[in-house]
């Protein structure tokens, strides 16, 4: 039974005192037991809409009805319980996708780092089983609005499984809400950093190596797509096995890239494959917005409050790229690198909805 209190963020008078005792105290929210009904609450849909004067109801932790006061009828014996917000705001939960979260605690301590496994090709790995419910780090991101995450394992060239969980929760179990349902590759960089004796530091120069790492790739995919058209294969193969459901659609590809050849090299390779794929990070996403678009192709877009990939970029161009997305119909969301970081999310995706009005204002004749 989910908490009514984890799907709906209200914000009342004592929001602050709640958010610092969750801080000290991560207790899962006890389970409703009754239905409640939320008056006099200004609601901001997600979409665009507001309700200036809503009714929110919930039912068996779930919320059932969010709608207009003044155009709706209401069975009061549905609600034996009713809340008056006396005019507070209330929004939908944010999910934070591609995030640590859950598996870092502190980076300097290394009993509370299980972000990798050893070896390049890990894709029977599972996020979901390191997860630690008891980290101090989910209530500060739950008190900022963030209820659900995507738990992203990291390194080597295939990194694993991943898992959205909701962040109030006694373990992992009980924690699970979609469960394996991405598997996450790290696509190769078309540009490496070296250090250039003559320079006398790092320098970036194109990564001579990244056709044959990309071959790799498509090597292992191959092999891996061979094994799982046989009926029954013997010996079993745990990698391969866990590629079954990326080459049958079931679960999506994640790609992390950035770079414009890599994110079209990356696109294709998933379409080879017959994989639903997704470009995680993106940074030249808004160069290649006709491709992405043609192969219906969506973006989980890395954080706005960042310098540009290049020296003859324009400074604001991580803040205008969803704007960017958005004009060409490319779906996108956005993520913050790191664990405690995930807490900003709400601003940054405020500041580019911010922008997206503003370039909105400026394409209009």
């Amino acid at each position: 039974m989910k908490k009514y209190i984890s799907i709906l963020i209200l914000y009342v008078g004592l929001g602050h005192i709640l958010s610092v005792k969750a801080q000290v105290i991560p207790t899962p929210a006890a389970n409703q037991n009754e239905a409640i009904l939320i008056t006099n609450v200004k609601a901001h849909l997600g979409n665009g809409k507001v309700i200036e004067n809503a009714v929110i109801g919930i039912e068996n932790g779930k919320i059932t009805m969010v709608a207009d006061a003044t155009t709706v009828r209401i069975d009061g014996s549905k609600y034996p319980k009713t809340i008056n917000a006396n005019g507070k705001r209330a929004y939908p939960g944010l999910i934070a996708p591609n995030t640590p979260l859950g598996l870092m605690e502190i980076p300097s301590v290394r009993a509370s780092v299980d972000l990798t496994e050893i070896g390049q090709m890990n894709p029977s790995i599972r996020s979901l089983v390191a997860y630690n419910t008891d980290s101090q780090i989910q209530p500060t991101v739950r008190s900022n609005g963030i209820l659900l995450a995507q738990i992203v394992p990291q390194g080597g060239t295939i990194s694993g499984q991943s898992s959205v969980v909701e962040l109030d929760a006694w373990n992992w179990e009980d924690a699970a809400y979609k469960t394996d349902n991405g598997m996450h590759l790290r696509w190769s960089a078309y540009y490496a950093a070296a250090f250039d004796f003559a320079a006398g530091g790092m320098t970036v120069k194109k990564n001579d190596k990244y056709a044959a790492e990309v071959n790799d790739i498509e090597s292992f995919f191959n092999e891996a797509q061979a094994y799982t058209k046989k009926d029954n294969p013997m010996p079993k193969n745990l990698k391969f096995e866990a590629m079954r459901d990326v080459f049958s659609g079931k679960k999506t590809l994640f790609v992390h890239c950035n770079l414009a050849k890599e994110i079209t090299d990356a696109v294709l390779l998933g379409k080879k494959f017959g994989c639903k794929t997704v470009i995680v990070g993106g940074r030249d996403a808004w160069m290649v917005t006709d491709f992405l678009k043609a192969n219906n192709i969506a973006v989980v877009l890395s954080e706005t409050q960042a310098l540009p990939s290049r020296n003859d970029e324009d400074i604001d161009q991580p803040f205008k790229t969803p704007a960017m997305l958005k004009a060409a119909g490319v779906s996108f969301c956005m993520s913050v690198d790191g664990g405690w970081q995930t807490r900003n999310l709400p601003l940054m995706a405020g500041q580019a909805v911010g922008l997206v009005w503003r370039m909105k204002m400026l394409l209009q004749p």
